[in-house]
């Protein structure tokens, strides 16, 4: 079974090349397993037993399912669709020499940039169309080996392995081809969206790496592919929602975008998407803010994204006593300073989860001396604030074109979400709570 998960993870990253289409990817899985699709700008009958889902921006989305009786909080796991990138630019050609065509475009994300040279690359995103007064957004992929980003050889700059500091602007434009193809770059996003380009009006389009995921090592126990941040955690929590039965709480799948840029848009942790979801399903189903106050404080959130493994070639670069390594349990992210959100009692419920599972944790704290990243649970929390415990699956090469992570642990999780899903976690008292 981890083989055949692993297997479907990278055939699900394989089929998302943007945040649209991860998401596009997920709404169709849901849509097959017949859950119900509601609009944020339609009224929404909510029934007990019933199973939704809506998007936000076609590149963040929300599913939940509700119990048969009377529902007791709200049991949330959160990922994100988006992956650090370079974003096509407006004007995007850029001619050299005559003799060259490239694209404009811009870092989206910190990505380790090194790693997109000398790789086959290509462009997947949206465009919206003008059809006489209506506004029309259309997926696009354009399925074949397009750019690539060439490295300078080493005979032009004998420097290169010595420590190279790369402007985003000079050395990390990707090649389209020769002269031949100017002007050509919108009439093969208009035939992969099947429109006419004169009537494209607006674009967000991104590089993608085309090498595709596949499993390594030599008992097959690694993962090598592109989006394993995030799309792992996503994909994993999907499978355990789809699996799950709840009973007392409503589970709820979420997936945001723009987490490696903050968060700050409509679609992003920071938004209301979430707030605005979880009220109009409480008022829907007869609760009034009373109601759903008490529910948030029985309600429980894992936020995940994934964690640092400890690295075989710098193991220095890890904390002295929290290492983490692949495949040998979930990761639990601790930060004394807030930029993670587990505390005592979010960190002793979802081990507690863990150990009826059998299922073994890992710790992780950065070095003291090494700051760290922040993700989606502090953000989410200034919006919808309840316990939540922030985790991750261990990888290498985090922000890499191509990053590593483990075979057992997408299986892991998937069990985690399912086993979470089914739970309530219910407050009894003031900072004491019951989980059955």
């Amino acid at each position: 079974m981890e083989m055949k998960n692993a297997e479907n993870l990278i055939k699900f990253i394989k089929e998302s090349p943007s945040a649209f289409h991860a998401v596009q990817n997920i709404k169709n899985r849901l849509l097959n397993e017949g859950m119900t699709e509601l609009k944020e700008h339609e009224t929404w009958n909510i029934v007990p037993g019933g199973k939704y889902f809506v998007t936000r921006n076609m590149s963040s989305i929300i599913a939940f399912k509700v119990p048969e009786n009377d529902f007791t909080g709200f049991n949330i796991v959160t990922s994100h669709s988006d992956s650090p990138t370079f974003k096509i630019k407006e004007n995007e050609e850029i001619v050299v020499n005559d003799e060259y065509v490239k694209l404009n475009t811009e870092k989206y994300g910190g990505m380790i940039m090194s790693t997109w040279f000398d790789r086959p690359l290509s462009v997947a995103g949206r465009i919206v169309v003008r059809e006489g007064n209506n506004f029309i957004t259309k997926l696009v992929n354009i399925d074949k080996n397009l750019l690539v980003i060439p490295n300078v050889a080493i005979h032009m700059d004998r420097t290169v392995n010595d420590g190279k500091k790369y402007n985003p602007q000079v050395d990390m434009l990707p090649l389209m081809g020769d002269i031949r193809c100017k002007g050509k770059f919108m009439d093969m996003v208009a035939e992969s969206a099947g429109v006419k380009k004169e009537n494209i009006i607006s674009t967000d389009l991104f590089l993608y790496n085309r090498q595709e995921g596949t499993v390594i090592g030599a008992n097959e126990e690694y993962i090598l592919s592109p989006k394993l941040d995030d799309l792992q955690c996503a994909f994993s929590s999907m499978e355990g929602f789809i699996k799950s039965n709840p009973e007392k709480s409503i589970a709820v799948y979420v997936v945001y975008d723009n987490e490696e840029v903050g968060s700050g848009t409509k679609q992003g942790a920071a938004s209301t998407f979430l707030f605005d979801t979880l009220t109009r399903l409480s008022t829907a189903l007869g609760k009034d803010n009373r109601d759903y106050l008490k529910a948030l404080a029985s309600s429980f959130m894992i936020s995940a994204d994934n964690a640092h493994a400890v690295h075989p070639n710098q193991p220095s670069l890890a904390d002295p006593t929290n290492k983490p390594y692949i495949n040998k349990g979930i990761v639990i992210k601790y930060n004394a300073n807030q930029r993670y959100t587990s505390d005592a009692v979010s960190a002793a419920i979802f081990k507690g989860i863990l150990d009826d599972l059998k299922i073994s944790y890992q710790s992780f704290a950065n070095r003291s001396d090494i700051a760290g990243g922040s993700t989606l649970g502090n953000i989410s929390n200034t919006q919808v604030a309840l316990n939540t415990v922030d985790i991750g699956l261990p990888q290498l090469a985090m922000h890499s074109a191509y990053e590593t992570a483990g075979v057992k642990d997408t299986t892991d999780f998937i069990n985690v979400c399912e086993k979470f899903y089914n739970l309530s976690v219910r407050k009894i008292d003031n900072d004491n709570y019951i989980v059955e």
